[in-house]
Order: structure tokens, then sequence, then C-alpha cells
């Protein structure tokens, strides 16, 4: 077995972690289900290549993500930072007195439990099974609408909707950082908050009690919500990473929510967002062997809502979409793999980490940039011609990407899981066979693609938001005409989707690049540049500077020889 480690720094990445372990813990429940569908029962995959067991204090056997997650303090809402397996223990009051004067305590109202957490609290209390049919099932799913009602309206914290149990190593505020998210917003508000030799060496020790438990770690999965503060104290945590665990790969998701115009920003919030851009970007790179940048500006107006329905300021819709295609790109990692002459009936095209860098960076012209794209729900494989195949729906989630490029170096992962053909779940082989002839008739494509295939679908949990549209199914199959008034179908209709997601490297991500040295040229580095005084205040000399940019322009040389570095001034 080959372990993977996840981390994740950030409001927006622990969003996404909190959907993509509800979809881990969903798996678990299924599989034991006796009387569940075989394709979630026999799926192949080996969940403790995410999952560690261990036991309580009592010696209660337990089942907990190799996790790290930093976030701002008071940023649990009603979880305690030592998770909810072990009782925090009271501190005890001292014998030694060394003030005579009047002492008053100031303590914040705790946060309550939602209905959802006051309903898996109850759960574990009772130990109470889940009845199908009979009236306790009637009340069981007026409960449930409930449930679904107040998500839909009450999430606030990541750990509002999280279904999970948590180790106590794996929860970490940044102590004496109470500010808000929006006061968050840059790497230099980050860089001058946080302080690694203060705090940084009780972060790596919980990251080395999740490394040292693994036999043999394949990498890092890190997840850095990089659109603020949080950019500069996951620059020191990979940095710290590359000095520790030198041969050990990180495949970096930078991600972001949408940010709808609300409001006009100033020339001064512009340049500052933009740099932040730039720097976040090329401060991060050097860390990771293949970086994933993720987050459109606007996720419900895109291509890949386009059976979606999200309200793009709701990080609990947003982040869910997010979530599930790291989940679907992570399943190749944790295939159990077959003999040399052995086949499974369940996946197929396994492969690791460190197999899927080499073949996205690892080719002549080592791009370490990779795009990540998405179809949910994937169509049927027996679609009607003149309905878009399974390629055709797949749609960027990396942002300022180019369309309809042609680039006969490109190299893709994919994977695609649970897919319908003909209404029932199609087979390991028939999915290979559609996605070959796919390639075949199209008028582009890359130079080489691994395909992953797995029987098992997403399943769809409890606290997974309204986000369908109401042509999708109750298994995600797409129907022509609309399945009720409601524009939005949720958990309690749509029970499990198929999904395509893929990783590809293509010179379609220089917009991106190009953008990012434009912008730290023109608003950083050039003669009488607008950011250098905010660039300087950041803590970042004209050294690190130039250091960016040269860097940055090797990406974008990397992509495009022709592309001259003076074209960015």
């Amino acid at each position: 077995m080959k372990e993977i480690v996840t981390l994740e720094v950030g409001g927006f990445a622990n969003f996404i972690g909190s959907h993509f372990w509800n979809f881990q813990d969903e798996l678990l429940g299924l599989a034991a289900d006796p009387h569940g569908d075989p394709a979630f029962k026999n799926q192949d995959l080996d969940m403790d290549v995410l999952y560690r067991t261990g036991e309580t204090q009592q010696g209660i056997a337990t089942y907990t993500p190799r996790l790290v997650s930093i976030n701002l303090q008071g940023s649990l809402g009603s979880m305690s930072s030592c998770g909810t397996l072990y009782n925090e223990v009271a501190p005890a009051p001292s014998d030694v007195m060394t003030w005579t004067g009047n002492v008053s305590t100031h303590a914040s109202e705790p946060y309550k439990r939602n209905l959802f957490l006051q309903s898996l609290y109850e759960e574990e209390q009772e130990n109470l099974p889940v009845v199908n049919g009979g009236n306790s099932g009637s009340q069981r799913e007026f409960l449930d609408k409930d449930i679904v009602e107040c998500l839909e309206n009450g999430v606030q914290f990541w750990t509002d909707f999280s279904k999970v149990h948590y180790h106590p190593q794996s929860l970490y505020e940044l102590s004496g950082v109470w500010m808000d998210n929006q006061d968050f917003n840059n790497y230099g508000i980050g860089r001058n908050a946080f302080s690694w030799t203060s705090q940084g060496e009780e972060i790596s020790e919980r990251l080395r009690f999740f490394v040292e438990d693994c036999d043999h770690i394949q990498g890092f999965q890190f997840i850095v919500d990089d659109s603020g503060g949080f950019s500069s104290v996951a620059v020191d945590f990979l940095e710290n990473i590359a000095d520790e665990y030198t041969n050990i790969p990180v495949l970096l998701y930078s991600v972001r929510g949408p940010t709808p115009d609300i409001r006009p920003e100033s020339q001064k919030q512009t340049v500052s967002r933009y740099l932040n851009d730039a720097v976040s970007f090329s401060r991060l790179s050097p860390y990771c062997k293949l970086i994933v940048p993720a987050g459109l500006p606007c996720l419900n107006g895109s291509k890949v809502s386009r059976f979606l329905n999200i309200v793009d300021e709701k990080p609990y819709h947003c982040s869910a979409v997010y979530a599930a295609a790291l989940h679907s790109i992570s399943l190749p990692f944790r295939m159990q793999p077959v003999g040399p002459t052995a086949s499974s009936a369940y996946v197929s095209g396994a492969v690791d980490v460190n197999g899927v860098v080499q073949m996205l960076a690892g080719q002549a012209r080592q791009n370490m940039v990779a795009i990540l794209d998405v179809a949910m729900p994937a169509p049927s494989l027996s679609g009607k011609r003149s309905e878009q195949s399974l390629l055709e729906n797949l749609q960027p989630l990396t942002p300022e990407v180019a369309e309809n490029i042609e680039d006969l170096q490109a190299v893709e992962s994919m994977t695609v899981h649970g897919a319908l053909s003909e209404g029932q779940r199609a087979s390991v082989s028939q999915v290979k066979d559609v996605v070959h002839a796919a390639f075949q008739r199209a008028d582009t494509r890359p130079k080489f693609c691994h395909l992953s295939v797995a029987l098992c679908p997403l399943p769809i949990p409890l606290p997974f938001p309204s986000i369908f549209g109401n042509h999708v199914g109750q298994q995600g199959e797409l129907i022509g005409s609309p399945i009720s008034e409601s524009s939005s179908r949720g958990s309690l209709d749509v029970h499990s989707i198929p999904m395509a997601a893929r990783l590809r490297s293509s010179s379609a991500v220089l917009p991106l690049l190009e953008s990012r040295l434009r912008n730290l040229h023109r608003f950083g580095i050039q003669r009488g540049a607008p950011g250098a005084q905010l660039l300087k205040s950041w803590g970042l000399d004209k050294d690190e500077l130039e250091e960016m940019g040269e860097m940055l322009s090797k990406m974008v040389g990397a992509l495009d020889p022709h592309q001259m570095s003076s074209d960015s001034d």
C-alpha cells in the first residue's frame, strides 16, 4: 500500500476538503451495507491510502483521514480543534497564586451545533440504525428535509456540514490570527501575520505524525486557498516539506472560490489582487512537482455548470464541485493493483501520484502547470449523436484557459467512474472502448492520454448541497424534460452521479501564465510600477521579484518557445 497525506490550508481549501472527506465517508458506509449497490460494495479501492487506523483513549477503534488542516482561529465553528473523538481535558486550577487583584474572565459564546450536526451526535449517542420504510422511515425523511433546508440556508463554517471524525492532530488554528477571511486577503498580510519560527514546529510535528505512520508514502495532496494570505502560510509549509521530505512528490491544487462583482474595485485593490495572484503562483510553484490552478471567477455561468444550479456567493455550493473533481482525480491513486495477466471488473488504470507527475510534468518540455477539467455529471455513453460526447462535456475548472487549442504535445490523465449506458452502469471495458473511439473521431487529440476507469460512481451524501438542475435523475442520468418544477435538486433526489475528470498538460494554460508574468512586470517590477511600494511592504525585495519573473518566463517558454519575456512588459 502507498499512502497519501492530505494538507488543506485556508478557508476555501477546507470547504473543499469537507466535501471531499464526506465522499470518502459515504463510500465507506455504502461498502459496509450488505444490501447496497454492488458497485459500492466491490469498489477495488484501498481506503487505507487516505485513512489511518487507531484507537481512542478508551480503546475504541478509529479510522480517520491522514490530514493536516490549517485555518484562522475561530474557523471551526462548533467543532473542537481536537476533533470529536477525544474529550478535551479542562486545565486544572493552579495552586500557585501570583496575583492578588480581581480576576475577570471573558469567554465568547460557543457556536451551537446545527440540525445536521445534532442529528449526527444523537445517532452516535443512541447508536440507532437508519431505518427505511414504516413510520420511522417517514419521520426520518421529514428530518432529512429539515436538515437539507438548514444547510442550504445556514452554512457558515466548513465544519457545519462535515460528517467525518478527525484525528486530534489534524485540525490546526493559527494562534493570534482572528481576522476575518475578507481581511486576510493578500500575500503580504499572511507573511506579516504568520511566523513559521513560532508556529511552524507544531505544524511540522503534526505532519510528521502522519508521515511516520505510513509504510510507503506515495505523495502529498496539498490544497491551498491562494486568493489571500494563506498562500504565504502555504509557502512556508511547502518549503519545510521540501527540506524534510525531499523525494516525496507534492501534487498542489491552488484553489479559490468565485469572486462575484458585487462592487467596483479601486485601482489600489485591483493592483493588489493582480500582484497577489502573480506572487502567490510564482512562490508556490517551486515547492511542488505539479501545480493545478482551480477557481473560476464565476462558476454558475460557466460551461461546467450546464447541468448544475450553483449560487456563487455560497462557498458551500462552489466547493462541492471542486471536491468532486479532486475525488475523481484521486481515484487512480487508490485503486487495488492487479497482476500483469489479471484484470478487475471494477477498476482499471491504477497509477500513483509520482506516475501522474512524471506523465504530465516529466515530458520533454517540462511543463509543471496542469489544467483541471470536469464533466459533472458525465453524459451517458450511449447518448444521441446530437448531444455532446463525454470528451466535449469536459470543461475547465482552471481559469484563463484558451479554448480550441491544438497542441500536438498535450498529455492527459483522465478518470471516468460510474458511467451510464442505456440507463445501466457501463462496464469498465465499455468505457474504455467508447473513450478510445471518441479520441479516434476527435479533430484534435493529445499526444498521450492515460485513462483510469472505475465502476463506482460519485456518492451524494446527505449534507451535499442542492446544486443539481432538474434534468438530473436519481442515478445522475441526464433527462430531456424537467423532472420537477424546482430548479435545484439535492441529496434527497440524486443518490449518485457518473463523473469524468482529467488533468492535462497543454499550451491552453498559456493565457494564465502570461497574465501572471505580465502583471508582475507591469505592476511590480518595471520602472514606476504602481505596486512597487506594496510589494516592499509585503517584504519582497527587487532580487526576489526578478527571480519570480525569470521563473514565470521559463514556464511560458516551456509551452511557447517563441514567446520572449520582453513581450510581457
